[in-house]
């Protein structure tokens, strides 16, 4: 279970919305979870507190410096038990639900924040871990890559959920979207509630939703699908309350 996160940012006041705000801001409250942010400027040297330079080879931009990083991780890693140091970053190993468990399993979660054009290579190779992606798109700095992943893996600790179903629920676990839902009124500027979703029977209401999260994912999401056969109970789902324009294929699933 995840007991505290380290996030090295030069602009912790960044998030501080995150901090405050939702499940995850009730979460930090309550102590379910500890967040500290830590300043690699306040390990710099200088009245100014320089924490970057121009690159060597020329080239635009400016990079962060290894020394004021290094020490602040020296700093961080000295303040509880050792954990991986991680860097958000667009050239990381893509984060997907799968990676959002294994990453709430950890006690310790240390994420460094990367700015300008990047951060010295000589602190990446030595100081840093591992790599973490939101997606395959360059943001301005770490920090709203840190946000989404921190929410993702705050959300799954125990008692943050309203519900604690609603995480086994959501989509991309078991590698398929989830169901769509509806709430009052049963009627809306004419559209109305699957009867379904009416009818009290529980146990044909999880079919229908089950059948939805496999022909939702086979219609939007068809890759994840595709090396993960459809189990005994989804082709049954997906049987009983049809599959619009095609059949289930044997080996492949859904086509």
């Amino acid at each position: 279970m995840l007991r505290r996160i380290d996030v090295i940012t030069l602009f912790p006041e960044w998030l501080e919305g995150f901090k405050a705000l939702g499940l995850t801001g009730r979460a930090l409250a309550e102590g379910r979870v500890a967040l500290k942010c830590w300043n690699p400027r306040d390990f710099a040297p200088g009245v100014h507190r320089s924490v970057d330079d121009r690159p060597y080879g020329g080239g635009p931009g400016m990079v962060m410096r290894p020394e004021p990083l290094a020490l602040c991780l020296d700093a961080v890693l000295a303040e509880d038990e050792p954990a991986a140091v991680a860097c958000l970053s667009p050239q990381g190993r893509v984060v997907d639900q799968a990676a959002v468990g294994e990453l709430a399993q950890r006690p310790r979660l240390i994420l460094v924040c990367g700015r300008y054009e990047g951060i010295d290579e000589r602190v990446m190779e030595t100081r840093i871990d591992e790599e973490w992606s939101i997606g395959d798109y360059v943001l301005s700095g770490g920090e709203p890559a840190a946000a989404v992943l921190m929410d993702a893996v705050i959300r799954l600790q125990p008692g943050v959920l309203g519900h604690q179903d609603s995480a086994a629920e959501d989509s991309f676990v078991d590698a398929r979207l989830d169901c769509p839902h509806y709430t009052r009124p049963e009627s809306w500027r004419g559209q109305t509630v699957p009867d379904v979703l009416l009818s009290g029977d529980h146990a044909r209401i999880q079919r229908w939703r089950t059948a939805q999260a496999v022909l939702r994912t086979a219609r939007r999401r068809p890759d994840l699908l595709a090396d993960r056969p459809l189990s005994a109970t989804e082709r049954a789902a997906v049987a009983e309350f049809g599959l619009a324009g095609g059949a289930i294929d044997d080996e492949s699933g859904l086509k």
